[in-house]
């Protein structure tokens, strides 16, 4: 059988394995994820309302849980083949600095010129824009690799692009802001003066360096206000997740090629959208019965939905004008402290990542940044990639778990997402290798400020 042949330091797809179809892992889950809700009324939204917003296919993917499969467009496929498929790597290197019998593995998403697996959705939103007939779009950004990706996206396809990015970061990483500058994109620093909820938000917090769910606030505002635009989201949303399910399809189809059964499959979580594109597929076969796996999902201790959050309908933005999610949130007026994991710091997670770890098909842990650091340049030492600063997060629980094989002399074999590179993160490795780099972790009494403000809904 193929796991008898000798396993290469890349393994890659050919061009005609790439998929075909994204993966609607809605439709295997007996518990289906909540519906949004209209925050007016509080009843479910229907595709009407939510056009007003988003692009209209987009809606319907959006609200679909029982369609195992979307076709990819050609349009969208032919772009993916510039940088997908991506390859899976054997980490031989890290596996002999750790003197673990584990098997490491990393799907590596950084190869492509936004340095993130973003790009998988933000061609899709761009081209669904387009096909509308659209003049642009408006988004958010948290560290910049989706306001980067969009700016890309949208350049291709001739859209105008109008970026709200989270004051933190648009300070912290001026040359990620510079990119997509570079593409065309007008970007925002978030709280701003040039929205009605930016200025509220500014006058109840004097000085905030603001939130992902301030910055949606304001693209969304943005978007309803102007005609021809829609808002489109980099994570969180059911649609994004299905379309970075080329992720995980990618990487089910090359460990299937060697033969290769991962025992445990980690990816780092902020909204959940790369988490769930890689986990999805294996996440299927544990819910049609077909094999089963330990998934982990990592989280900034800082931010952490899943384990410190409540389980319960919340807004998506803290501005309160986007439709309500039931997710694990720490509520949309929690601030995270300005971390340098920008791209997890948000206050709530996929309601189809949410509905999986209430159902147990998941676990999470929370770690620490400057652990995360710790891990991202020993894996950077021996590995020859600078990761991400949230990609570190799952670097950081591989590392854990395959030094805990090393202890039971156990050969277990990991999987780990890398979804981007961290070259536009110098500040924040500067400031770890000066040990100016200090953990937060919210007290009890922190997050009781956010409960405080979840919606009163009784479903």
């Amino acid at each position: 059988m193929a796991e008898n042949k000798k396993i290469p330091y890349k393994i890659y797809l050919e061009e005609s394995e790439m998929p075909t179809q994204w993966y609607n892992v809605r439709a295997d889950m007996k518990n289906k994820p909540a519906p949004l809700l209209n925050p007016a009324t509080l009843e479910p939204m229907k595709p009407e309302e939510l056009e007003h917003v988003f692009c209209k296919e987009l809606v319907q993917q959006e609200l679909d849980d029982t369609t195992p499969y979307f076709d990819i467009p050609q349009e969208i496929r032919d772009f993916y083949k510039m940088y997908r498929p991506s390859p899976l790597v054997r980490a031989y290197c890290l596996e002999k600095a750790l003197d673990t019998p584990a098997k490491i593995y990393y799907k590596f998403e950084g190869n492509n010129t936004s340095g993130s697996h973003k790009l998988n959705s933000a061609i899709a939103q761009a081209y669904y824009a387009k096909k509308q007939g659209l003049k642009g779009v408006t988004t958010e950004t948290g560290a910049g690799q989706w306001g980067t990706a969009l700016s890309m996206a949208c350049s291709y396809f001739d859209l105008d692009c109008r970026v709200y990015m989270v004051k933190c970061s648009y300070e912290q990483k001026p040359f990620r802001r510079e990119v997509m500058r570079t593409y065309g994109a007008q970007v925002t620093p978030s709280p701003s003066e040039t929205t009605a909820v930016g200025r509220k938000i500014l006058e109840a917090h004097p000085g905030t360096t603001g939130s992902l769910g301030c910055a949606i606030s304001e693209a969304v505002e943005d978007a309803t206000t102007h005609e021809g635009y829609r808002y489109v989201l980099g994570s969180v949303l059911s649609q994004v997740l299905l379309h970075q399910t080329v992720i995980g399809l990618e990487t089910k189809a090359a460990l299937d090629k060697y033969g290769i059964k991962p025992d445990m499959i980690i990816g780092c979580a902020g909204g959940g959208s790369n988490l769930g594109g890689l986990i999805s597929p294996f996440v299927g076969e544990k819910l049609r019965g077909e094999a089963d796996y330990r998934i982990i999902a990592v989280e900034p201790a800082s931010c952490p939905s899943l384990t410190r959050g409540k389980y319960a309908y919340d807004f998506c933005d803290t501005g309160m004008v986007c439709p309500l999610a039931k997710m694990y949130t720490l509520g949309s007026g929690f601030i995270p402290s300005p971390n340098h994991a920008g791209g997890l710091r948000y206050h709530g997670m996929s309601s189809i990542v949410s509905q999986l770890y209430d159902d147990k098909l998941l676990e999470a842990v929370s770690v620490e940044q400057t652990s995360v650091f710790e891990a991202a340049e020993r894996f950077a030492r021996v590995e020859g990639i600078l990761p991400a600063p949230e990609s570190s997060h799952a670097i950081k629980v591989a590392i854990d778990e395959a030094l805990k094989c090393k202890e039971t002399g156990e050969e277990k074999t990991i999987v780990f997402g890398l979804t981007g590179t961290g070259y536009f993160d110098m500040v924040a490795y500067g400031k770890y290798n000066d040990g100016e780099m200090s953990d937060y972790i919210p007290t009890d009494e922190d997050l009781a400020v956010g409960f405080a403000g979840l919606p009163k809904v009784d479903k």
